[in-house]
């Protein structure tokens, strides 16, 4: 692989990242033991960001799966296809990564079938390679390879767990919803609102998130809340805006709508 090719997967620029502890120390201090990192925590709270950023922070390229359960091991680590000339084989984005020394991201890793996430094992110990068994070759993975993979605890269930062989294979950091000042901050900086109303609309998702549980499966991540402030910004009234990005995605429950559009009053 060249260097025009590695280039491809580098962040050019700065995602903005807003730290709520120390993440960003931990997370440098694994990358500089080529340590596999775990990121746990709710839907929308910032673990996607928090890689991008530290992958244009460290200088390294990002290769990013969107795990799904029909993902097959194939489309991890590659496989044959045809072409004019017969067969050839197409490394998977868990080989390139390995190769051109990226940071390979598997968001949402438990969606994937166990029988898949087996193949990253052999990468995420001493051996710090992987096996293409259909095409007879070991790969060595890069010095600057690192594997990170995301889920979100509070879905998972017996069925959709990662094995104890795999988890512990990696170090972890819990992600959650930050404090209400930062989280204004946040969604003022990346929604293009006045402090004011960014303000409100933590608020409301605070509401939304003590119903966890108690009607809802999740309260409104800060993503929705940045969606309903790029609304307002672009001239959409606060109560519909909200009624759209915040209300609408969380359920489809006619009392829990009531309730929380009532939220939603209370505010704006």
């Amino acid at each position: 692989m060249s260097e025009i090719d590695r280039g491809q997967y580098l962040i050019a620029e700065e995602p903005y990242y807003r730290a709520v502890g120390n993440e960003v120390e931990m997370y440098e201090a694994a990358y500089a033991a080529r340590m596999p990192v775990m990121l746990k925590g709710p839907t929308g709270c910032g673990k996607s960001r928090f890689v991008e950023h530290m992958a244009w922070r460290l200088g390294k390229p990002l290769i990013t799966v969107a795990c799904n359960e029909d993902m097959t091991a194939s489309d991890l680590v590659g496989r044959f296809l045809l072409d004019i000339n017969g067969t050839k084989w197409q490394d998977g984005p868990l080989t390139v990564a390995a190769r051109i020394g990226a940071i390979c991201y598997l968001d949402e890793v438990v969606e994937a079938r166990q029988d898949t996430t087996v193949v990253i094992h052999p990468l995420t110990d001493h051996r710090r390679n992987l096996p293409l068994e259909k095409k007879g070759e070991l790969v060595q993975a890069h010095p600057d390879f690192q594997l990170v993979i995301s889920y979100n605890p509070g879905y998972q269930s017996l069925m959709k767990d990662l094995k104890q062989s795999t988890k512990q294979r990696f170090g972890a950091l819990d992600f959650d919803y930050p404090t209400a000042e930062i989280e204004t901050e946040i969604v003022a900086h990346e929604g293009g609102v006045d402090r004011a109303t960014a303000e409100k609309l933590v608020q409301v998702a605070q509401r939304s998130r003590n119903l966890k549980g108690h009607g809802l499966d999740e309260g409104m991540s800060t993503r929705l809340l940045v969606y309903a402030a790029q609304l307002i910004g672009k001239g959409i009234d606060p109560q519909p805006a909200c009624r759209m990005a915040l209300v609408r995605p969380l359920t489809d429950d006619p009392d829990m709508r009531d309730t929380l559009d009532a939220a939603v009053n209370t505010y704006f």
